[in-house]
């Protein structure tokens, strides 16, 4: 290998393909690398071996459908019955996907490895951490906070600097069938959304329960807690004479409590398992931004470490809907500083 070498994580939609071209006219020689995490998958595995062929670089096809499971979508399902709200992405990142992209270009030889994620890669002090993307509206770094340091430092993200709509264009230009297609869905192993029905189907259903309103009265019946979501207000069919959401589920006595508008407000969230990117740890109060979820706005904080890698953060103003299982996602300006999980 003459020039350098880079594996690619190709799914065969738009963003992935696009960095092809992108990576060769910056001299790179591609290599490429699709992974089946499930049966849902089939497709992008298919989409994938076409745009190999169509760039005339190798692809490799990896089965990980038995490891995605034991480590993603088990401990997914177990969360939703626990009343937490997971997001498996941002497990999925460094346990699977990025673990076996840097796999695979080590065994082929290969100096880097790049995805299609709208976020970049910076570099001070010695560490490697995410920054934001240029395009605030298609924006990843929150999903890909807990990459660790040896990953960092060979990623390569391509769409760091461009919009979606840039993309498209550059799509077009290149005559590539997925130019048009729709945005991935948000959970790649159920695309049609419905995460009751398939945790149901993997690990039974959950037991119906009591709607607890904000005054403490029983004021219905849930059909079991995994039909629902920390800050969900439609289909509740509770009629308290004005609008509420769902402000706690407690997986232990199987209750869904109830809020009026505003009640569904926090100003503090624990959190624990802290990873950080621009330092090693934290040992003070952090004045930083935080996000609760990927669809979150970024909220000014305080962020107060706490032993065994946990942290308190303190809202400067209160935020909507702070969920369990979720992550909250640290901020220093453009910087990913790091994050945990709510508890």
């Amino acid at each position: 290998m003459s020039k350098k070498t880079v594996m690619l994580a190709l799914s065969g939609g738009v963003d992935s393909s696009v960095c092809i071209e992108l990576l060769k006219n910056e001299g790179y020689e591609v290599f490429s690398v699709v992974m089946k995490m499930s049966d849902a998958h089939e497709d992008t595995v298919l989409a994938a071996k076409k745009m190999a062929e169509r760039f005339n670089i190798p692809l490799s096809v990896l089965d990980l459908r038995e490891e995605f499971k034991e480590k993603i979508i088990i401990p997914f399902a177990q969360s939703y019955k626990n009343a937490k709200t997971p997001n498996p992405c941002i497990v999925c990142n460094p346990e699977i996907k990025f673990k076996y992209l840097l796999t695979e270009a080590d065994k082929t030889g290969c100096d880097f490895i790049a995805t299609g994620h709208y976020a970049s890669v910076g570099f001070e002090n010695g560490r490697y951490f995410i920054k934001t993307a240029k395009s605030a509206a298609r924006d990843q770094s929150y999903m890909l906070y807990r990459l660790p340091q040896e990953i960092l430092k060979r990623l390569i993200l391509p769409l760091d600097s461009l919009e979606k709509s840039e993309v498209r264009e550059k799509a077009h230009e290149l005559n590539l069938e997925c130019a048009d297609a729709p945005d991935s869905v948000e959970n790649c192993f159920i695309p049609n959304g419905n995460y009751a029905e398939y945790i149901e189907n993997l690990v039974g259903a959950s037991p119906k329960g009591n709607f607890i309103s904000p005054e403490g009265k029983i004021v219905g019946e849930h059909k079991g807690i995994i039909h629902y979501t920390v800050g969900q207000r439609k289909g509740l069919n509770i009629s308290l004479g004005q609008s509420v959401f769902i402000k706690k589920i407690d997986a232990q006595t199987n209750n869904i409590y109830l809020a009026y508008k505003g009640g569904d407000f926090g100003d503090t969230a624990f959190v624990e398992d802290c990873v950080y990117m621009c330092l090693d740890n934290i040992s003070e109060p952090t004045r930083a931004e935080v996000k609760i979820r990927s669809t979150a706005k970024r909220a000014p904080a305080i962020i107060y470490p706490l032993e065994c890698r946990k942290a308190k953060v303190v809202f400067s103003e209160p935020v909507k809907a702070i969920a369990a299982g979720q992550s909250a996602v640290f901020y220093l300006g453009d910087k990913v500083l790091g994050g945990g999980f709510i508890v």
